[in-house]
């Protein structure tokens, strides 16, 4: 299986029934005051619709709505205007990879995504035929443009490494240079170089199995896809990327706690990705992510632990609504968690604001990475 299966396995959701929280919605979001203007008040951003992942503001907030790369905007602007960002990992439009690629446009950087070659077709056909216009609106009331769309699978870094049967995989067919480092070759020829390179994908063809029923091959497979993808990713886009620049990749809590059901070694390839970022090895070397890409690049390199999406990858693992509705009654913020709002994030660590922030793990998750103690837990009410 190809490295986008699981895209998104971060699974944070939007939840239009659950109306305790809607209270708490309406007003720009709480990163809008880096990113775009400051209203009456900070609250969270609103969404008209469930799949929508796009940072939308109340009525009331209109007038100050621009975009971020604006002039004469109110607050603290993140300006990406001439900034290049290239999304590995959308294949659709309600994960964390559309939503980040919306922020960053809608803050004025040039977007490119890589989606998973058996994916590719019908995302480009659904983005021809309009059927994301509604979720690509910007704040001013534009479309996100996607300035190209490069086939990709991550767990392939050459061609050497594909193997025959996927070559002439018909899921394939037609698709070429979609090996990491051919990916890496082709946008350098087309664009030059990048300024912001996003990891979005992560595949656990095991995912709904126990750890202690996961085999060899289905555990190497999620470490290759969910972890090694993104190491390789910095190592061949590291040389096209422009000094001062920003990685960022998605992770989840299961990476650090114990998630019953998020199987397969997927929370092994979780934590190894958080590890690469802060205490691993890259290009054989015995120092961090951050470190190198930092050294040799002047590159931050950050991670961003999302809580559950219920995004269509993410219904594989049969139990996203209960983890949804375990995450809104015990984090400490009781209200709903927008994609955007890890979108805001993204766009606040690629751009000058976090220029001394590095190495980094960022938690978006309304706080339940900070509870050691289940709220809604039987024991508590007898």
């Amino acid at each position: 299986m190809g490295a986008y299966a699981m895209t998104g396995m971060q699974m944070m959701a939007q939840r239009p029934c659950i109306p305790a929280c809607r209270q708490m919605l309406g007003s720009t979001s709480a990163l809008s005051a880096f990113g775009r203007a400051i209203c009456t008040r900070t609250g969270f951003a609103s969404s008209s619709k469930a799949t929508s992942a796009g940072p939308l503001v109340s009525s009331n907030c209109k007038r100050v709505v621009r975009a971020m790369s604006q002039r004469g905007a109110q607050g603290l602007p993140i300006d990406l205007t001439g900034k290049r960002a290239f999304i590995a990992g959308v294949a659709d439009d309600n994960g964390y990879g559309w939503a980040i690629a919306k922020v960053l446009a809608a803050a004025g950087a040039e977007i490119l995504v890589g989606t998973w070659v058996p994916a590719l077709n019908i995302f480009e056909t659904s983005l021809r035929r309009g059927k994301f216009d509604e979720s690509r609106k910007l704040p001013d009331g534009s479309l996100m443009e996607i300035a190209k769309v490069y086939p990709l699978d991550a767990v392939y870094d050459t061609p050497e490494d594909v193997p025959e049967d996927v070559k002439a995989n018909k899921r394939y067919a037609g698709a070429s240079n979609w090996t990491v480092k051919e990916v890496a070759e082709t946008i350098k020829n087309d664009f030059g170089s990048i300024d912001i390179l996003v990891h979005s994908l992560a595949n656990g063809p095991e995912v709904t199995k126990p750890l202690m029923e996961t085999s060899r091959r289905g555990y190497l497979a999620a470490i290759s896809a969910s972890s090694y993808s993104y190491v390789s990713l910095l190592q061949h886009f590291l040389p096209i990327m422009n000094p001062g620049g920003a990685s960022i990749s998605l992770t989840y809590i299961a990476s650090e706690r114990t998630i019953p059901g998020y199987g397969g070694g997927m929370s092994s390839a979780k934590a190894a990705l958080e590890s690469d970022t802060r205490l691993h090895t890259f290009l054989e070397s015995p120092m961090v992510l951050a470190y190198e890409a930092g050294r040799k690049g002047k590159i931050r390199v950050n991670t961003i632990s999302a809580g559950p999406l219920g995004s269509r990858a993410a219904k594989a693992i049969g139990f996203i609504e209960k983890m949804i509705d375990y995450s809104y009654v015990n984090a400490p913020l009781q209200k709903e968690l927008l994609a955007d709002e890890v979108g805001n994030t993204a766009a606040f660590l690629a751009s000058p604001l976090a220029s001394a922030i590095t190495g980094s793990t960022i938690y978006v998750d309304n706080g339940l990475n900070t509870m050691g103690l289940a709220l809604d837990s039987p024991t508590l009410s007898t």
